[in-house]
């Protein structure tokens, strides 16, 4: 059982807030949302502190109370409709689904893959490509690439189909990559 000497819910906001608040922030690109996910997870740590029992520290389980918050947060998004599904695909292919030609045609980054990329310019442009794409992209690549999320729990959380699913994630990465041309490799 936890030492109640080391348990300390009085500070959580003083020493998790900020780190919380990072952590969501990443995921939900709305500073009002990211906050309110920060009180849900205190809020509901402390309704839950009595069955707390010290298997991970306070911190490790503040933090899964806050993933199981943030995906509480795309659930209610997703069965409030508030998520639309988006066609900027036309802007990509053609009629018979062929590459259009022109500026949004993929490019070869031309990078020597074994020097090291420098990696916080490339974090910092996948974060502001990242808040370009459609809530429901955003909220799928956050769901499967932050948080490794397997595909079935991803769909039954967003209510949307498989098939929906896999153009999600081919438009998120398509959007990905013509930003990152854009605003990383200047392309």
């Amino acid at each position: 059982m936890q030492d109640n000497r080391s348990f300390f819910p009085e500070n959580w906001v003083e020493n998790y807030a900020n780190e919380l608040y990072r952590f969501i922030i990443v995921r939900v690109k709305d500073n009002g949302f990211a906050e309110d996910i920060v009180q849900e997870t205190f809020l509901s740590a402390w309704r839950a502190k009595e069955t707390y029992n010290g298997t991970a520290s306070e911190k490790n389980w503040l933090y899964a109370i806050c993933k199981n918050k943030i995906i509480d947060h795309f659930r209610k998004q997703a069965s409030v409709g508030a998520i639309k599904l988006g066609t900027e695909a036309g802007v990509y292919f053609d009629n018979a689904e062929h590459w259009k030609s022109g500026e949004t045609t993929p490019k070869e980054w031309n990078i020597d893959y074994n020097k090291k990329v420098e990696s916080k310019e490339f974090y910092m442009a996948l974060e502001n490509c990242k808040k370009k794409l459609k809530d429901l992209q955003q909220q799928v690549f956050v769901m499967k690439f932050m948080e490794d999320m397997d595909t079935t729990s991803i769909c039954e959380t967003l209510h949307i189909t498989l098939s929906n699913y896999w153009v999600l994630i081919h438009r998120c990465k398509l959007n990905l990559r013509s930003c990152l041309q854009k605003n990383w490799l200047k392309l």
